[in-house]
């Protein structure tokens, strides 16, 4: 994987989207493509013609006509991040469900609003269903470009939707978009913010109130831990401040700005404007800025995600997965003992050798959070994880918290082991998990992939890969399908002998193919079955 040369470095001001133009071709150019659900709602950009007013308005009337046949009839909770396109797809959304009388509820002041939140706001009101099923839509492209949009829909269980509702909405949608325009419904943006069925509400304090159900808010308190926090520009900028009020916590936030062409952050790997805050290159602001505090975190635009920073640095998204476990089995005593732990199976193996370690049973899934909703929400899974730096987890009453990733959560959570424990999470890792279960070199690598190359992908099975070894590595098993609930990985996932494993999927939200890889054996090993990663599958 070749880097680019400015990766880690300030964007050049030419390099920055044309915001005034991104926002007219919305409004002006041709829908091209179609509206495509991935592991995480659809995505694309107005300039591609694949996130244009076409997109949203069809699948704002698609959720509309999935709630008359099939849905909840209670409020829906609607926020929308930081990206340029959000706020005209807020309005355009806006303008569909007050048209077909769906009662909405945004967020007062025209507030910016993060994934975790609307999953909580869903959650805490179907606690009480008397009033109807609450659901909720999410507008955010999470971390991708400034130039992209995206648009997500969180059913009553508060978690992202499975493939079943996605499918139904797409289907629907892409009907809408062709013959069937005409049952769009929409009135003036206007007329729908006075609308009797549009209502605002204050997200921020409830919110920020119930945190201390979920994390020892307290102890971080009393221990004095000194946190830094960057919001990359992202829709929780605005709670941080709050967060530190309440709970009068030592917490400074490094980067308040928020700037649609995200113009203050660093290119990611291949030269992308990218809030990814599991990339080193993307997190380099506030990794300069790591001895200044006991820890520091970021969060992608949604929030939905996290990255951990440590005074030695930027931890790997495994690493404090493999951390916050071992620690949250230990310090949560009303936690059931037979609760489950969750990861998706391209996860650190230090992730499996920890859980056995206390004495648990995995649950590995497919990537997707949505694989974790049902458990997080029955109370049957503790922990739910995956590989991208997204986590959420119960309540220290071993109630649902909420049910979709929660960023917020899991970087205070880092602040509470220090506290509890006098060591930052990169220390445990290093001094006690390590010494334990072993040393994981864990990297994935991202390219391009061709048309033929998915469709191989697609039809793989565990027979298909015949080759005896890896790297002069014995085949172990191999899986198309996850050992947790038997569901496809789109892929393949080839385990060898020690411990090491590599795995190869397309992204669902990007043109790109995904390998991979983690050995036992350094990082020579490493690069030894990335070598041999793709002839293993597609030159047999």
């Amino acid at each position: 994987m070749t880097h680019h040369q400015l990766a880690g470095k300030p964007a050049p001001e030419s390099m920055l989207e044309n915001i005034p133009e991104l926002v007219s071709a919305y409004y002006t150019c041709h829908a091209t493509g179609p509206v495509s659900f991935g592991t995480s709602g659809h995505r694309g950009s107005a300039l591609r013609g694949t996130f244009n007013e076409m997109h949203v308005a069809a699948m704002s009337q698609a959720i509309c006509d999935f709630r008359s046949e099939k849905g909840p009839k209670g409020p829906l909770f609607m926020g929308f991040d930081t990206h340029a396109l959000s706020i005209p797809a807020f309005r355009t959304a806006l303008e569909v469900f007050a048209a077909n009388g769906v009662e909405t509820v945004i967020h007062d002041k025209d507030e910016y609003t993060p994934t975790p939140v609307i999953s909580f706001l869903i959650v805490r009101h179907n606690r009480d269903n008397s009033k109807g099923m609450a659901d909720g839509v999410v507008i955010t492209p999470s971390h991708n470009p400034p130039r992209d949009g995206g648009f997500k829909y969180n059913p009553p269980h508060g978690g992202p939707a499975d493939v079943t509702e996605t499918r139904w909405i797409e289907d629907r949608a892409n009907l809408l978009m062709g013959a069937a325009h005409h049952h769009i419904k929409r009135i003036p943006y206007e007329k729908a913010r006075i609308a009797s069925t549009t209502h605002s509400e204050d997200f921020i304090t409830p919110f920020v109130k119930a945190l201390d159900q979920v994390v020892d808010m307290g102890a971080i308190r009393e221990a004095g831990i000194k946190m830094g926090v960057d919001p990359m520009g992202g829709s929780g900028v605005h709670f941080w401040h709050v967060i530190a009020d309440i709970y009068r916590l030592n917490m400074e936030v490094v980067n308040p700005r928020v700037d649609p062409a995200f113009g203050f952050m660093t290119l990611d790997w291949d030269g992308e404007i990218r809030m990814d805050c599991s990339s080193p290159y993307a997190m380099e602001n506030l990794i300069a800025h790591a001895d200044r505090f006991d820890v520091a975190w970021g969060n992608d635009p949604d929030f939905d995600r996290h990255g951990i920073v440590c005074p030695t640095g930027l931890m790997n998204p495994n690493q404090y997965l493999s951390v916050a476990i071992w620690y949250l089995l230990q310090h949560r005593p009303s936690w059931r003992s037979d609760l489950k732990i969750g990861k998706t199976l391209v996860s650190s193996t230090m992730i499996d050798r920890v859980v056995k370690d206390m004495g648990r049973d995995l649950y590995e899934v497919p990537v997707g959070f949505k694989w974790f909703v049902e458990g997080l929400l029955k109370g049957d899974l503790a922990f739910g994880g995956e590989e991208s730096a997204g986590a959420s987890f119960l309540r220290m009453d071993g109630l649902p918290w909420c049910t979709d990733k929660d960023g917020f959560a899991a970087g205070l959570l880092s602040g509470e082991i220090i506290a509890k424990t006098g060591k930052t999470p990169a220390e445990i890792y290093n001094d006690v998990l390590v010494p334990e279960h072993g040393a994981p070199f864990y990297k994935r690598a991202d390219g391009p992939i061709s048309q033929d190359q998915r469709e191989i992908l697609k039809q793989l099975t565990p027979e298909s890969i015949d080759a005896p070894s890896v790297a002069g590595l014995s085949i172990a098993s191999v899986a198309t399908t996850a050992a947790g609930n038997g569901a496809s990985i789109g892929g393949v996932k080839v385990t060898l002998e020690e411990g090491s494993w590599f795995a190869v999927r397309p992204s669902g939200t990007e043109p790109k193919m995904k390998v991979y890889v983690e050995s036992f054996g350094g990082e020579g090993l490493w690069q030894k079955i990335y070598d041999e990663v793709q002839g293993c599958i597609f030159y047999q």
